[in-house]
């Protein structure tokens, strides 16, 4: 008997990246396989029924009900085309390619 039961509503699903081991990885799409459901319900699971065993942050999280997560507008969001393109048109073109020609 599965741990994780099979999804029976919806719920507003907010994106999150997260690096995994390798091993935890391979366990997760296994489980997701097992149960039929996608990885995203499984991390979720897993974080509700896992977090709800410990009493000690069940305590701490009715006595700290505010939200803990950051605000995305004090992050700096780094597009790599964006930074690479920046980057690149700040260095000189070489003497005698076509840009550094000026057209009269």
């Amino acid at each position: 008997m599965p741990l994780i039961k099979p999804r029976t509503r919806g719920k507003q699903i907010l994106r999150h990246i997260a690096r995994l081991d390798r091993e935890n990885n391979e366990t997760l799409h296994a489980y997701a396989a097992f149960l039929g459901e996608s990885t995203d319900y499984v991390l979720n699971q897993v974080i509700d029924t896992v977090l709800a065993r410990d009493k000690e942050f069940v305590k701490w999280r009715a006595d700290h009900a505010h939200s803990h997560v950051p605000n995305t507008a004090a992050r700096v969001r780094r597009n790599r085309a964006t930074s690479v393109r920046h980057s690149a048109s700040t260095v000189p073109p070489p003497p005698g390619s076509l840009a550094s020609l000026s057209v009269s």
